[in-house]
C-alpha cells in the first residue's frame, strides 16, 4: 500500500462541476487533486453534449444540401462521408481536451488519471491508468461521478451489444436500419440526425407519447416532424426480446396495441435513461448514503450523509444537464466561502436539439394542472414570426403561461427555429421578475425569432 498523500480538496470526477471547482479552489491557494477515470473534462466535451450537437449540425448541413433547391441552389450528386463527420467531431473533442489540460496547468490543480475507490472516510485508493496506485486523503471531498446509459433488462438485449450515445457518436459507418429504444431527448436527437445522414430509423417508445415530460401539443408536433422525415415511430410498444448482434443483424420482438410485431434492423441504439456511477467504489466505506435508485442522497446544499463530503451533478440526482451541474459547482463554491446558496427554486431551462429544437422554462400546462396552479395561456404559430418565413422554417409554435390573477410569467415553451435562444429571453425576464407586459411591450429587433414574444404575450387572455 502506497503512503497516503494529503490534499485540502479531493474531487472524484472531472465533469463540469468538478473541474470548475478544482480550478477555483486551486487558484484560491488550496491544494487540490482531481481523480478522473478517462474523460478529461467529463462526458460533456467528450461523449455527450458537445459531440452530439456537433454531429447533429453535420446532419443539419446534410439536410440543407439535400434540399438546396428550395433556396435556389443547384447541386450535383451527393455522398455522405461518415468518416469525415467523425473526423470533424474528433477534431473538436481533441481541441477541448487540450483546452482543459491548459486550464488544469494554469490553475495548479492536479489531474490524476485513474480509477478511485474509497477504503475509508475521505480516503481514496487510485488505480492509476499507467500502472501503480496512489492513496489520497482530503479534508473535503466532492463527488462528481456522473451517469452512464441504462441497458434495460430485456432478454437478449445486452448480448446484442447495443449502441449507446457514446458508441453511436464514434461510428465511421452509416447504419442501414437504426432501431432507437426510447423517445426522450437523446433518442429523438440522434434518430433525426441519423435519418438525415441516410439511415432508415425506427423509434420504439413504451409511453403513449414522445418527449414524455412535455405537453401533448409539443409531443405531437415532434411526432409529426419525425414522421414527415420518414422516421417510423411506435408508441406504447414494449420490446419482449432481442436476437442477433447490433452492427450486423438484429430482430426485436415487440408488443404493441395492435399486436405482436418483429422489427428487423442492423443496429440498436439504447436511449432509455441513465444509471448513476455509484456502484463498486466503496461509498459505504465513506459513509455516503444512496437513495433507492442508487443516486447519492444530498440536501439542498448538496451535502451528503458524510461530513465534509458533497455530491454534484447527475450522480446526486440533479437534472441531467451540464448547465445544472455548473450551478451545483456555484452552490458548493459559495457555501465553502461562508454563503448560504441552495438548489431550491432553481429556474432550469431545457432544450432538445432536434430540428427545429424544443425548449422550455418554468411550468408546462400539465405541471400547472398537476400542481393546481391557475394560469392563462397563449399560443402563437411559428409561421406568424416573420423571421421564420425568411429562413423557410415555419414549423412549430410558442406557448406562454401567465398566472391567472396577476402578470407573472410562469412558463414558456417553444418548438421552432432558435427555440433555445428565445427561451433564454423569457428566462431572463422571469429571473428579473418582469411582468409579461414587459415582453409584450418591448421593442425587439425585426426580423428575429425573439420578436415573436411580443405577439405571443399580446395574446394572453384577460383575467
Amino acid at each position: 500500500m502506497s503512503q497516503a498523500e494529503h490534499v485540502e480538496m479531493l474531487i472524484l470526477g472531472s465533469g463540469e462541476g468538478g473541474k470548475f471547482l478544482a480550478w477555483h479552489m486551486a487558484k484560491s491557494g488550496h491544494r487540490t487533486a482531481v481523480v478522473e477515470r478517462k474523460l478529461i473534462g467529463g462526458s460533456c466535451p467528450n461523449t455527450n453534449c458537445l459531440p452530439s450537437k456537433n454531429e447533429i449540425w453535420s446532419a443539419k448541413v446534410a439536410d440543407l444540401v439535400r434540399h438546396a433547391d428550395r433556396f435556389g441552389m443547384l447541386t450535383g450528386s451527393l455522398a455522405l462521408d461518415m468518416a469525415g463527420v467523425l473526423g470533424r467531431k474528433r477534431e473538436m473533442v481533441n481541441g477541448l481536451i487540450a483546452m482543459h489540460l491548459d486550464r488544469y496547468k494554469a490553475s495548479g490543480a492536479e489531474l490524476i488519471m485513474g480509477t478511485g475507490r474509497f477504503i475509508a472516510p475521505k480516503t481514496v485508493e487510485v488505480a492509476l491508468n499507467n500502472g501503480g496506485t496512489r492513496l489520497l486523503t482530503g479534508d473535503r471531498v466532492v463527488l462528481n461521478l456522473g451517469t452512464h446509459a441504462t441497458i434495460p433488462d430485456i432478454p437478449g438485449l445486452a448480448a446484442a451489444a447495443p449502441l449507446t450515445n457514446v458508441e453511436i457518436l464514434d461510428l465511421d459507418r452509416l447504419p442501414d436500419h437504426l432501431v432507437v429504444l426510447g423517445g426522450g431527448y437523446v433518442g429523438l436527437e440522434l434518430a433525426q440526425a441519423y435519418r438525415r445522414f441516410g439511415s432508415r430509423v425506427t423509434i420504439v417508445e413504451r409511453g403513449s407519447q414522445l418527449a414524455a415530460r412535455e405537453d401533448a401539443d409539443l409531443a405531437t408536433t415532434v411526432l409529426e416532424m419525425l414522421r414527415d422525415e420518414r422516421v417510423a415511430v411506435y408508441l406504447e410498444a414494449k420490446i419482449v426480446d432481442v436476437q442477433g448482434c447490433s452492427g450486423g443483424s438484429v430482430n426485436l420482438r415487440m408488443r404493441t396495441p395492435t399486436g405482436d410485431q418483429t422489427l428487423e434492423g442492423s443496429d440498436i441504439l439504447v436511449a432509455t435513461g441513465r444509471t448513476p456511477n455509484t456502484a463498486g467504489i466503496g461509498l459505504d466505506l465513506a459513509g455516503v448514503m444512496l437513495d433507492a435508485r442508487g443516486f447519492i442522497a444530498v440536501n439542498d446544499r448538496l451535502e451528503t450523509s458524510a461530513p465534509d463530503v458533497w455530491a454534484i451533478g447527475e450522480c446526486a440526482g440533479s437534472p441531467q444537464f451540464t448547465h445544472v451541474v455548473f450551478d451545483d459547482f456555484r452552490v458548493v463554491r459559495d457555501n465553502l466561502a461562508g454563503g448560504n446558496r441552495t438548489t431550491r427554486d432553481r429556474l432550469v431551462p431545457y432544450c432538445m436539439f432536434t430540428d427545429p429544437p424544443l425548449a422550455r422554462v418554468g411550468l408546462s400546462e400539465g405541471e400547472a394542472r398537476h400542481q393546481s396552479v391557475a394560469v392563462r395561456v397563449a399560443k402563437l404559430p411559428i409561421a406568424a414570426v416573420l423571421r421564420s418565413r425568411t429562413i423557410s422554417e415555419t414549423r412549430g409554435f410558442m406557448k406562454g403561461l401567465v398566472e391567472a390573477r396577476g402578470d407573472r410569467i410562469l412558463g414558456f415553451a417553444m418548438i421552432g427555429a432558435e427555440a433555445g435562444e428565445v427561451a433564454a429571453v423569457v428566462q431572463t425576464a422571469m429571473l428579473a421578475g418582469m411582468p409579461y407586459t414587459g415582453l409584450r411591450d418591448a421593442i425587439i429587433t425585426h426580423p428575429t425569432m425573439a420578436e415573436g414574444l411580443v405577439a405571443l404575450f399580446s395574446n394572453i387572455p384577460a383575467p
